[in-house]
């Protein structure tokens, strides 16, 4: 591992509580899992809105999609701690 951490990328839109509720449980984990998160509103992509559509919020590593709808901390972790 080249010791950069991963990009854990939250595709989500604007006024979504799911969206909410995953990254205020996502943020504190960033300290102990090591990783940078990138926040992506799927409302500025077309591409974006019809790979995910309703499937929001979604947690991807490296384009891995890890979880949707609720965040999996422990596959989250597995990803990016094998």
């Amino acid at each position: 591992m080249s010791g950069a951490p991963l990009v854990v990328t939250v595709y989500h839109r604007e006024g979504c509580h799911l969206c909410d509720r995953l990254l205020d449980e996502l943020r504190p984990l960033r300290g102990r899992l090591g990783f940078t998160l990138r926040v992506v509103d799927i409302d500025d992509d077309p591409t974006l809105v019809q790979r995910f559509g309703l499937k929001i919020p979604v947690v991807a590593v490296e384009d891995e999609v890890v979880c949707c709808h609720h965040l999996d901390a422990e596959a989250l972790e597995d990803v990016l701690n094998p």
